[in-house]
């Protein structure tokens, strides 16, 4: 009888740097080979545990848990520079292994990680019960040893696990060709093992699951790594054996040390572990006065009952205590009550929230101030979102203002603490067009190659390379005649879909009972520092498979802009509104709703959403929750049945007369998921925790499991009085619904914010618009959007200017009409940090009278080059001078604002303390120039850092006034394409190209007022518009808008130069500021300084070289306030063109300053300064 293996050193893909398997198919293949059992040991971390655990267990294959870890060579806290961490194979032998597996490999991650997570002996020692620990790879600190022939370091290593660890250590042998004395440290090894009676077992480093998926390997490595495979220094592995290989291979290859290879079965046999991967491990929640769970949430639902309602009637109270009884049957009451503690927290804070999905149809966490939707009014039933015979726990997804969600993790973190809470990871894996660009790199093929064919794949949610072939035949005729193409796709297809990388979960969090590593392994936050809250490594289903309590908080910008609203109309009309109790029969909201005016508005803003908003004109919430359900692929198709039968265009039809009264609110349509729920019950007799169930199975589509619903549908209308052939009609009517059907409480949640967003819209448009481009600071192009709607509600915006506007953009009085001032921290490059600090000391000490105050008081940390330079050309300071003027002049302003800083924060207090007192602080005046930046340049200046142009531009005023003329890219929607359109913009780019057949067509870039449009001359209209496409020309177009593989161009088919009303010449040599903040520079012959003309000629023949003066601090604070004085005074005398910088010298340090003011270097300058500080301290530097 043949004898078995078992592959006890395995990598999958979650061994990010270089594994290649996908742990379904290294089960399967286990299988095949009729192995009992196999391990699972990445790099450091546990990622796919529980997914390696179920899918071993389905398969009948004995799941062992481990992880190769990364052994520090003294303490896991030293985090200096030292030798790579040794390697060690750790395998969880039993529950408790498994539990020390989880908080040794959490505390490598957030304790002893540096460039790897790092665990030590101290750490393996302490949690060592329940686990099996291998010797390790080549990298291993015995094979390290033994490699460099320290055998007696070697014999130390071996003896201290062997204490340790005792008959569950054993000295792990491997053999790779390309692995330097691999065969010598197999022999040392067994002498060791001998020595000192330790076992010895076989392991293969399977990186992949079967020998042909090498190259594949090798080629995820190069992605990994940024280098390809031609790249003779890459990381890769010179051997193709590191899979999964059969017994026979195994035993062969290892014939002389059968024992060793025995001892994969005696290590397979001794590791028994069992999971629990059914129980709920929900937090306890503190409760009053020796209160259960459930008896508490019952006092707090009926205290909230009476809040909410006036005399709650029988109807309320028995929904109440039904939905009480659900929750008591479930074990969930502590689930609420933490829902209900985070709730409490929020809404104490005044922070915006809203519940997604179905929890927004529970009365209980209405009453609970969870949810703020009245889900009996609305109409929404409890078993959508948590029923008896579906146990599972419930989703309670919370949204929060986007800019306060750290906050309520923070709370939760405190409250419940920072060992109980956690994020949770999610994993990015390679997608069709990622997969292609990296492999084509990876290959060491030109890029240009990538690019193309991962352009060719469609354009659609999830779509994969082989629907992509199947698609495309531009990349099917490619993949047969282009060699290159075909490899490139044949690789990608095998690596697509890949894990990629690790990151945090944008929502996902997760609170315990007991510390979370009881349970889960942790590691650091991805995206944040080592004192954020970590992450679990267990990813969001393996999380809920565990029985943790897993919530989504996330956060919504809409709600940000919502409260930011509210504030604003506090600060400037001092109306105290509640966002929960505002009017929902607003005229005014549903008039801007029926005028599709809806940009800015939840949900409702896309341009096919605005045609349907128009034409269904909403007269209440439920009709905005009803267009939200309906506007998604497969629900759109009923879209116009649904507004034609609301105005009675179409007659109502139902598909049975029985089901009216669940379908008449919707006009007969099908809207919601709950409303298949409850045609289930009505007509074919299922509870409606039973039709819950139904709609999940219809949503999985599972045959077999479609096929019973089916026959247990038709049965129960049979015995309902129906027929078989009208059960089988209702039924097909509600199984696509049921798939792609939207949640009517999520619906109705969602119409409530959009509601709330058309109605500040409407009723505090100057406030809400502010509020909008305060939530988009980072984007100019969505500030420029917002700018443009703004100005057709006749909102003015006024632009940056350094004495007006604040980091924030600000509601403004202009002219007695509310205007909106732009916000500095919107400019790029400036940073909200530098401009609050600017703010700041403009609020503490008054507006800046000019570019030398400006420059005495701002720091230079805050205000450097950069975003100097960016703040001027944007128009910033525009009231100082000219634009190109103070650019032109900026390096010289830095100087002074570093020169300025410096001084202030010199140690040399003997020296600089009395400055302000002693010596006048001024500076002198910067020359700016008078000429100024051409318009043009100036229009692009602003449209790059602020999205929009501020300066007067006739160009763009008239484009503006065309009505039969696109001028803004934006306006050109996915609803455009395959229509014809008309456009005015400016010609940016001309590619002249050839066809397959050999004729010459155009690729134009057309420049319109906010963005470049791609646009196609194809032969036969080039053969009519040849002369027209010169670079820089205006060009009126009609063409007709198309869509290929997710890229859309204009396909010209009429054109002609587009010719101003006014001479271009003379626009073009327009260069006046017209916008309301410029003035009218002085136009002196002479600069003046100190208010005395001085000559320029005389001037211009001064000496302009630095001037450096040395002077040494001493304890004399008397002598050296004079030496001080006297040389400023020196300096105010004599007025000129060159530096002065001091070199202050200190306890052997020098500091050197660059003083404010300029001087002429005369003799007499330097006489009087040698009598001063010694002539061995004076030098023009030349």
């Amino acid at each position: 009888m043949k004898k078995n293996f078992v592959h006890l050193h395995n990598h999958t893909e979650y061994s990010l740097l270089d594994g290649f398997s996908k742990i379904d198919d290294l089960i399967q293949t286990v299988s095949d080979l009729g192995q009992p059992a196999v391990a699972m040991t990445d790099h450091g971390v546990m990622h796919g545990a529980i997914d390696f655990y179920t899918s071993a267990q389905n398969q009948g294959i004995k799941p062992i848990i481990g992880m190769e870890g990364y052994i520090a060579p003294n303490s896991r806290l030293d985090k200096n520079k030292e030798k790579n961490p040794y390697h060690i194979t750790i395998l969880a032998r039993n529950y408790i292994g498994y539990r020390n597996l989880l908080k040794i490999s959490s505390i490598a991650h957030l304790e002893g990680f540096y460039r790897r997570p790092r665990l030590d002996k101290d750490l393996l020692e302490k949690h060592s019960d329940g686990l099996t620990i291998l010797s390790g790879c080549p990298s291993g600190e015995l094979s390290s040893y033994l490699k460099q022939e320290n055998i007696e370091e070697a014999e130390k290593s071996a003896t201290w696990f062997k204490e340790i660890f005792k008959e569950q250590y054993f000295l792990e042998l491997m053999s790779h060709k390309g692995i330097e004395g691999q065969e010598k440290i197999n022999r040392s090894i067994v002498e060791i093992g001998k020595k000192f009676n330790i076992p010895t077992v076989v392991t293969n480093d399977s990186h992949y699951v079967k020998q042909s998926d090498a190259p594949l390997q090798d080629i995820l490595t190069c992605i990994y790594t940024r280098t390809n495979i031609k790249d003779p220094k890459r990381l890769h592995m010179e051997d193709t054996s590191y899979y999964i290989r059969s017994s026979e291979d195994m035993r062969q290859q290892w014939s002389e040390l059968e024992e060793a290879c025995d001892n994969t079965l005696l290590i397979a046999e001794s590791c028994e572990l069992d999971l629990d991967l059914g129980k709920t491990l929900l937090p306890k929640f503190p409760v009053p006065d020796q209160m259960t769970s459930i008896e508490y949430l019952k006092k707090l639902s009926f205290d909230g009952l009476n809040k909410r309602y006036d005399n709650p009637d029988k109807k309320l109270t028995d929904r109440l205590n039904y939905e009480l009884h659900i929750i008591e049957e479930t074990n969930y009451a502590d689930y609420f009550l933490v829902c209900w503690d985070i709730f409490s927290f929020v809404n104490k804070r005044g922070i915006l929230s809203a519940v997604r999905g179905s929890a927004a149809s529970s009365l209980v966490l209405f009453c609970l101030e969870v949810t703020q939707i009245d889900p009996v009014e609305r109409d929404l039933f409890f078993e959508r979102f948590l029923n008896i015979e579906r146990r599972e726990m419930p989703d309670i997804d919370m949204d929060f203002a986007d800019d306060r969600r750290e906050e309520v993790i923070k709370y939760c973190v405190d409250h419940y603490g920072r060992d109980h809470v956690a994020q949770i990871v999610t994993f990015g894996t390679l997608g069709a067009r990622a997969s292609i660009r990296d492999t084509t790199r990876a290959l060491d093929l030109p890029l240009s190659l990538g690019d193309k064919l991962a352009k060719l794949v469609p354009n659609k949610l999830g779509i994969n390379i082989k629907t992509s072939l199947d698609e495309s035949s531009e990349m099917k005729n490619l993949t047969i005649n282009d060699h290159d193409s075909k490899n490139v796709i044949d690789t990608a297809i095998k690596i697509e879909g890949s894990v990629r990388h690790a990151s945090t979960h944008a929502a996902g969090i997760v609170i315990s009972e007991t510390p979370l590593t009881d349970n889960v392994p942790l590691m650091r936050t991805t995206n944040s520092d080592e004192n954020s809250i970590p992450t679990t490594q267990y990813a969001m289903k393996a999380v809920e498979s565990v029985g943790l309590l897993k919530m989504d908080f996330l956060g919504l910008t809409n709600l940000s802009v919502l409260n930011s609203c509210i504030e604003l109309i506090k600060e400037t009309k001092n109306e105290d509104l509640d966002i929960y109790k505002i009017p929902i029969d607003d005229k005014k909201t549903f008039e801007l709703l029926s005028n599709a005016d809806t940009f800015g508005v939840f949900q409702l803003e896309s341009a096919g959403m605005r045609n349907y908003i128009q034409d269904l004109k909403p007269s209440s919430i439920m009709d905005i929750a009803a267009m939200i359900a309906l506007y998604r692929p497969g629900p759109m198709e009923h879209i116009e049945t649904f507004i034609n039968a609301k105005y009675g265009k179409i007659e109502i039809q139902y598909p049975h007369d029985d089901l009216k009264n669940l379908l008449e609110p919707t006009y007969g349509v099908i809207v919601y998921q709950d409303q298949v729920m409850l045609i289930a019950q009505e007509f074919g007799g299922y509870t409606l925790g039973e039709a819950d169930i139904l709609r999940k199975a219809m949503g999985k589509k599972i045959p077999s499991v479609m096929k019973a619903e089916n026959d247990k549908f038709t049965k129960g209308a049979l015995s309902k009085g129906y027929t078989e052939t009208q059960a089988k009609k209702v039924f097909q009517l509600i199984e696509p619904f049921a798939g792609y059907g939207f949640n009517k409480a999520h619906a109705v949640s969602y119409g409530y914010i959009a509601y709330w967003t058309a109605y500040f819209k409407a009723n505090y448009p100057v406030e809400y618009f502010c509020s909008i481009m305060n939530s988009s600071t980072d984007n100019p192009e969505k500030i420029g959007d917002c700018i443009r709607e703004a100005k057709k509600h006749n909102i003015d915006v006024l632009p940056p200017n350094i004495n007006a506007s604040f980091s924030k953009f600000s509601v403004e009085e202009s002219n007695k009409i509310p205007s909106i001032r732009f916000g500095l921290s919107a400019i790029k490059n400036v940073g909200e940090n530098a401009i609050e600090q600017i703010i700041e000391e403009r609020k503490e000490n008054g507006k800046y009278n000019s570019l030398e105050d400006f420059s005495i008081r701002t720091d230079a940390k805050y205000c450097n080059r950069r975003n100097f330079e960016s703040l001027i050309r944007c128009g910033s300071f525009d009231e100082f001078g000219s634009r190109g003027g103070i650019f032109n002049a900026s390096e010289k302003i830095i100087n002074v604002i570093q020169s300025q800083t410096r001084i202030r924060e010199s140690n040399q207090s003997s020296l600089f303390d009395m400055f302000g007192e002693s010596v006048d602080n001024t500076i002198q005046k910067f020359e700016i120039e008078k000429e100024d930046t051409p318009l043009k340049e100036m229009v692009m200046w602003e449209r790059e850092l602020i999205g929009v142009e501020f300066t007067h531009n006739p160009i763009a005023e008239e484009l503006k006034s065309q009505t039969n003329h696109i001028v803004f890219a934006s306006e050109i929607t996915k609803e455009s394409i395959s229509k014809k359109i008309s456009v005015i913009g400016q010609i940016a780019n001309v590619k002249d190209l050839k066809t397959r057949r050999g004729d010459s067509f155009k690729s134009i870039q057309l420049q319109l007022l906010d963005k470049v449009v791609e646009t196609v001359v194809w032969p036969d209209v080039l053969l009519r518009t040849e002369n027209l496409w010169v670079l820089g020309d205006f060009i009126s177009i009609n063409g007709t808008l198309r869509e290929r593989n997710g890229i859309t161009s204009l396909a010209v088919e009429d054109a002609s130069k587009y010719n101003f009303s006014k001479n271009q010449e003379d626009i073009d040599s327009e260069t006046s500021i017209t916008n309301e903040d410029s003035i009218l520079v002085q136009k002196e012959t002479n600069p003046t300084i100190n208010n005395l003309r001085v000559e320029k000629a005389i001037l211009e023949t001064k000496n302009t070289e630095p001037l450096i003066i040395k002077i040494f601090e001493n304890n004399d604070s008397e002598v050296a306030q004079k030496i001080i004085q006297d040389i400023f005074m020196l300096i105010e005398d004599s007025p000129g063109h060159s530096e002065v910088n001091l070199h202050v010298q200190s306890n052997n340090k020098i500091v050197n300053l660059l003083l404010p003011k300029k001087v002429e270097i005369s003799k007499i300058l330097k006489d009087r300064l040698v009598e001063i500080v010694g002539e061995e301290n004076i030098l023009i530097k030349q």
